[in-house]
């Protein structure tokens, strides 16, 4: 998948309840399943040029979302940070594996990294 595509795939998850009902689906239809502008168009007995302008429309009000938010780089921050956070903790728990109360330690913390995630 595109970086592009995947970034407005995200910006979508969190910000499509912004959109119209029609932009919601042109995208939808662009975006997640992978159709062209003419055969949206086709289906929607609407021209190319309207269909890729609503779907710009649609990009244009997710990215500004974002841009007053930040709550999509905030997430992926976290995520990222997550992910840190339990590979350290595995090789923790590979390191202390003779030491009882450092493995529970260990097991814990991976646990709760690992709920934090759902």
């Amino acid at each position: 998948m595109h970086d592009g595509t995947l970034q407005m795939t995200m910006l979508f998850d969190f910000f499509g309840d912004l959109l119209t009902d029609k932009q919601r689906e042109y995208f939808d239809l662009y975006h997640n399943e992978d159709l062209s502008l003419s055969e949206i168009a086709e289906r929607a007995g609407i021209s190319r040029q309207g269909v890729y302008d609503i779907i710009m429309r649609a990009e244009r009000t997710l990215v500004e979302a974002e841009q007053k938010t930040g709550i999509v780089r905030k997430w992926s921050e976290t995520r990222t940070k997550l992910d840190k956070a339990e590979e350290l903790a595995r090789a923790l728990l590979q390191q202390s594996e003779a030491d009882k109360k450092s493995t529970d330690i260990a097991s814990n913390l991976i646990h709760i990294l690992e709920g934090l995630r759902d």
